[in-house]
């Protein structure tokens, strides 16, 4: 036992010393039971104080994270975790994106109505808050997966939150039962790689010597399996297959987060797990058949072209986005592929617009839900009229999911194909060449089923009149990320200077 006694006491050392870096994980579990007990004792006489005590903490959190924007790598816990300045870039990026979806969900009338009311909701947000932040900071693949698993179980959670259909019920449970699928095959890679280095440690000697010492042929089954469940996350093809039901299926405000989020998290995640890698296999731009770097190629490029081109057949206006979505993330791979200062100034950059465009389109979206009951976009006829500031504010939305100007959705394509031109210019690598020339097609693509909303809400009628209606707070909320989406197109400089 003497013989430990060092080992222990350094032990608790670290860790006394890391709990101070990590206070805005602290926050977060000290406002997840404050919600809890809030909502335990007074939902009934003051329904509202777990709102503002979910709000208030983001918002402490997001303030915090922001003063730390300068941080120097500090690893936390004995190495499990690491704080620097991307992953307080991250953590940002997810506190703006929770507090948009606390909005979406205080004004959303099926959320608000609901029997079990919506503290429990707030509640699941602040824990999967948590679980993203630690995806982003891990460098330790068995951190890597407790934190995954935690977005992912919360992530059921918000989807079967309502269950008032059988539709809802079935998108629950299909993403449950993929998931759990995926994250068997992942934990499996990881027991591999453990057993062929003798570490854990993404970053410790151990790993890098075996990789240094081993072909991609020896440990590429293992980094494939370990590759499905981030990719399942990121619903690249072709682990895509739960996203458009589930989208289809939750709440919209779930929609929204688990479109943005969740997926923005997996790929700081990625970036993570990708890096001991990167000086073996995507430096040089192996063009092997077998090889980590066409692996990745051909997801970007399948998800680009499935995407893009699946979402021109669906009717169901938040099934498109699904689809649409799946594209978005095939190309932001793309930047991911490039693994330079500049693919991932022009990923993050992208990331943050896309996040805005994202809770901006299903706010509008579900806007029109509630107040027409229409969901298909051949139900849109004759919509731009009675609907005239939303749909504009829709048209700007779509032109910037499109990436054309003059939207900031341009400034982010703009980004990620000159990092991809200027990656291919140094390396002459054709796996680059055929991922831009993938990108440009898909973007053309999707102006036939983007455009399909204002051709129907503008240029066509419908024998069923709809009234105009008062604008709700979640009308303003979506118009001012609208604003933004002009905005950053002409300072882009606001977001890039803290890249």
């Amino acid at each position: 036992m003497n013989d430990y006694s060092p080992f222990i006491s350094s032990s608790i050392n670290d860790t006394i010393g890391s709990l101070y870096p990590f206070y805005s994980e602290l926050l977060l579990i000290i406002g997840f039971l404050l919600v809890i007990l809030a909502d335990l004792f007074f939902s009934k006489k003051y329904p509202q104080y777990t709102y503002v005590l979910t709000l208030l903490t983001l918002l402490a959190t997001g303030v915090l994270n922001f003063q730390r924007m300068d941080q120097e790598p500090v690893p936390l816990f004995g190495g499990m975790i690491v704080l620097d300045h991307l992953a307080v870039l991250f953590k940002i990026l997810f506190c703006f994106i929770g507090i948009l979806f606390v909005l979406f969900v205080r004004y959303h009338k099926a959320l608000q109505d609901h029997s079990k009311g919506i503290g429990d909701l707030f509640s699941i947000l602040l824990a999967l808050q948590l679980g993203l932040n630690l995806m982003v900071m891990s460098q330790n693949l068995l951190m890597a997966y407790l934190s995954l698993e935690m977005v992912s179980v919360g992530s059921y959670l918000m989807v079967g939150y309502l269950s008032k259909s059988p539709r809802q019920s079935e998108a629950a449970m299909k993403y449950a039962l993929f998931g759990a699928v995926c994250s068997a095959f992942m934990l499996y890679g990881m027991s591999m790689l453990y057993g062929f280095s003798g570490s854990l440690d993404l970053y410790s000697p151990g790993f890098a010597s075996f990789l240094s010492t081993t072909p991609f042929h020896a440990w590429g089954l293992a980094f494939i399996f370990l590759l499905i469940g981030i990719a399942f996350k990121l619903s690249l093809v072709p682990f895509h297959f739960w996203a458009p039901d589930v989208y289809e299926g939750a709440p919209t405000p779930v929609t929204a987060f688990l479109s943005t989020a969740p997926k923005i998290a997996g790929f700081g995640l990625f970036i993570r797990i990708l890096a001991p890698f990167q000086p073996f296999e995507l430096s040089g731009f192996d063009n092997s058949l077998f090889s980590l770097t066409s692996m990745l190629a051909v997801l970007a490029i399948l998800s680009m072209i499935l995407g893009n081109f699946g979402a021109i057949w669906q009717n169901n206006v938040k099934r498109m986005l699904a689809y649409s979505s799946i594209g978005h993330t095939g190309f932001m791979l793309m930047a991911l592929f490039i693994f330079s200062a500049s693919g991932f100034k022009a990923l993050i950059f992208y990331m943050v617009i896309y996040a805005i465009m994202n809770m901006a389109a299903f706010m509008i979206v579900d806007e029109i839900e509630e107040k027409t009951g229409k969901e298909n976009i051949d139900e849109y006829k004759g919509l731009g009229k009675p609907f005239n500031v939303l749909m504009i504010a829709m048209v700007i939305v779509l032109v910037s999911l499109t990436g054309l100007p003059p939207t900031a959705g341009f400034t982010a394509k703009f980004l990620v194909f000159s990092a991809a031109i200027e990656a291919y210019n140094s390396s002459g690598s054709t796996l680059v060449m055929a991922m831009i020339i993938t990108g440009a097609i898909s973007t053309v693509v999707s102006l036939f089923y983007y455009f399909r909303i204002p051709l129907n809400a503008f240029l066509r009628t419908s024998d069923h009149q709809v009234s105009s209606f008062n604008y709700s707070p979640k009308t303003y909320i979506s118009l001012f990320l609208v604003f933004l989406l002009i905005f950053f197109i002409i300072f882009p400089s606001v977001i890039q200077q803290f890249l």
